[in-house]
Parts: C-alpha cells; structure tokens; sequence
C-alpha cells in the first residue's frame, strides 16, 4: 500500500511502533529471556515514546497536510512479522529485535528523506531514526 502523503507516513510509524512495543513487552514476559527483561522493558517505553512523537507530529501539523503528495514510497518493505516474542529463545529474539531496529531505522531515515518541505516533520523522522539507531548498536553488543 502507498504512504501518499506525510498523514499516511506518521500513521504507518505509530502502527509500527505499537507492533514493536508489544513485541518487545511480549519478548520482556518470556521466562526465557529473564536475563535480558531490563533492556526489553526500556525498548518497550522507547517504542511508546516514539508513537507518541509520531502522532503529536501528525497531529501540530496537521495544517500541512495539503502539500504534494509523496512519490514511490510504499509500506510493504517495511513490515515485520513479530509473532512468537513470547516464546522466542534470546538469540532468535536478539535477531529479530535487530531487524525490527534495522527496518524501522531504513524506513524513518527514508521517510525522512520523502519529506523534506515539511522541516518539522522530517526532524520528528530524523530523531526516530537516531533513537533506532542507537537501539541497534545496543542490542549489537549484547551476546
């Protein structure tokens, strides 16, 4: 599906964000990965921080939302299967988790790109991005 216009680009982000808090809150309540439930859990909060942004965004902005549409930016390279955090051993779920990270990141940075009249938005785009980023290198380092 097309993301047409900047509305339809922050409403994809805060979908998406909702799906990777509850896949890392699903990931925090698995027994399995006890040792790890910290990091999990602040992943969790940076996840409802961000849709929060998004929709603030969408939001203030919402007198922008006539501008030219966006162009050959659609949603399908950018959705994850998240099923199965709940059950998933700490090495499949770190896998995920940085894929998740690494789909997000390419999408805002993207998105961000696609946006560029809108400079308030776009900086919304960019600072996700960066948290995405350190998420990354977060979850690089543990073993």
């Amino acid at each position: 599906m097309p993301l047409k216009n900047f509305g339809s680009i922050l409403n994809f982000a805060a979908e998406m964000e909702v799906a990777d808090y509850d896949f890392y809150t699903a990931a925090a309540a698995n027994p399995a990965n006890a040792q790890y439930k910290t990091i999990l859990e602040e992943l969790a909060v940076d996840k409802k921080k961000n849709e929060k942004l998004m929709l603030l965004t969408c939001r203030e902005s919402v007198c922008e939302m006539i501008l030219e549409p966006i162009v050959d930016f659609t949603r399908e390279s950018f959705i994850s299967d998240r099923a199965g955090a709940d059950k998933m051993a700490w090495d499949l779920l770190r896998t995920k988790a940085l894929q998740l990270e690494t789909t997000a990141h390419k999408f805002y940075v993207e998105a961000a790109g696609k946006i560029l009249a809108l400079p308030e938005v776009a900086r919304a785009l960019t600072r996700t991005a960066t948290r995405r980023a350190a998420n990354i290198e977060r979850l690089e380092k543990l073993s």
